[in-house]
């Protein structure tokens, strides 16, 4: 027993030893490059909009990636980083740094950076587009704004518990290998490829899509299960579960409407996802946005939907079925001059949908009903894009009904008309409502 006690602590010290050792910057292979070229500029402002870099980076108000916007975790606010080519940014930085930091999720001083950047995401950029995308931020104006103190709780914000985060989580990513062969079936395969490479890496779709537990952590970070957004308490739907957000069952081309405009015949996009589209996925080129749908497309299915359907039955408690007596009042009232009557929505002259059908919509019978919630409480529009550059709105409800009312009348757009999900609380409601997010 005693020796096992001696194992133990030797166990104990050796691990505290190694957290709490400080960190030197990782070796990283000295890049080939020779100086920077318009084109190699060019190339890496693309490489910018592919992952929206500019949104999270810049301030409003600011300057274009002089960084110091909020980003609010459970853990506490990170502010983001300064990009641009001063003493406050990467103004002493080389292309090496910045691969490190892409790739390890280490500064240039040693220092392992919070997962609020998505260092599982860019650890799998090529080293050719890591120095693009700096020679691009290179050339930028300089900003001597500095990044304010992050202000994360004890013990998270130690290097100790971000060495331990990532020995949990995060392995370095491996070169990209790409075939550019020119037979039909080796280009499908550059395009598959390609796919997800941009989801994986520079999309970073995983960020919001993939599940996470009380760490911030998940055995995949690049799952693709759907997840409750922390902070914001918006639920990204699973792209493998075609009753979420899959499109397994979709024409590619309703995929590439999606991201490129914000809307099909089928969907129209809101929340974060509207400010992808609206920062980011409008501006990427047409062969991007199609290797991107070709490989959602491609995902294994799951079968997630039973527990997101559960059919009502005769024995519902009577607090159930009142709630949705009045919610159809309620629903005549407030929602049936947009949406329909019967929930068949209303489309546009081409087509395309102006306000979505709520009956037989996913959206609606997600298992989880924040979202819902959210886009009746507060309202909000889908991106403007050139496609779509005057986008139809949902007005906000957050002082026209109470909390008894809202979840009233999302139960029975949740189970009227066909739909099979679960009813919709008060203290859902009250819950979000609380919580002051959007």
């Amino acid at each position: 027993m005693k020796r096992l006690w001696m194992a133990c602590l030797a166990v104990l010290v050796a691990s505290g030893v190694w957290a709490l050792w400080p960190s030197q910057p990782v070796a990283v292979p000295p890049t080939q490059g020779t100086a920077s070229s318009p084109e190699q500029i060019e190339l890496g402002r693309y490489l910018a909009v592919l992952g929206n870099c500019q949104h999270c980076h810049t301030a409003r108000g600011q300057l274009p990636f002089s960084g110091g916007r909020a980003v609010p975790t459970p853990f506490g606010t990170v502010f983001s980083s300064n990009l641009t080519p001063s003493a406050q940014g990467l103004g002493g930085w080389s292309a090496d740094d910045f691969y490190r930091a892409l790739h390890h999720g280490q500064s240039r001083d040693g220092r392992w950076l919070y997962p609020a950047f998505p260092f599982n995401n860019t650890t799998h950029i090529t080293r050719d587009d890591s120095d693009a995308l700096f020679a691009y931020l290179q050339s930028l104006p300089p900003s001597d704004q500095a990044r304010p103190a992050h202000q994360v709780q004890w013990p998270y914000n130690t290097q100790a518990a971000l060495k331990v985060w990532r020995a949990l989580y995060f392995t370095p990513g491996t070169p990209q290998v790409v075939n550019r062969s020119g037979d039909p079936a080796t280009r499908a395969d550059a395009e598959a490829q390609r796919g997800a490479y941009l989801v994986n890496g520079l999309g970073h779709c995983s960020a919001c899509h993939a599940p996470r537990n009380a760490l911030g952590g998940h055995a995949d970070m690049l799952s693709l299960q759907g997840g409750l957004m922390p902070v914001l308490n918006w639920y990204a739907p699973s792209l493998h579960d075609p009753s979420e957000g899959g499109v397994q069952h979709w024409p590619l081309a309703d995929t590439v409407a999606l991201l490129q405009t914000g809307r099909n015949s089928q969907a129209v996009v809101t929340g974060p996802m509207a400010e992808v589209v609206q920062h980011s996925t409008q501006h990427w080129r047409s062969a991007d946005l199609h290797a991107v749908a070709s490989y959602l497309k491609a995902l294994p299915e799951t079968a997630g939907a039973a527990r997101n359907r559960q059919v009502p039955t005769a024995t519902e408690p009577a607090s159930v079925t009142s709630a949705s007596s009045a919610g159809a009042r309620l629903y005549t009232r407030h929602c049936a001059d947009c949406h329909g009557p019967q929930c068949e929505g209303q489309r546009t002259a081409d087509g395309q949908l102006a306000y979505p059908a709520l009956a037989g919509n996913r959206a609606v019978t997600l298992g989880r009903s924040a979202n819902l919630i959210h886009l009746t409480m507060n309202g909000g529009y889908g991106p403007s894009t050139a496609g779509n550059p005057r986008p139809f709105g949902m007005p906000p409800y957050l002082l026209t009904l109470s909390d008894a009312d809202m979840a009233a009348v999302l139960t029975h757009v949740r189970t009227a008309w066909g739909n099979r999900a679960e009813p919709v609380s008060e203290l859902d409601v009250q819950r979000l409502r609380g919580a002051g997010t959007r």
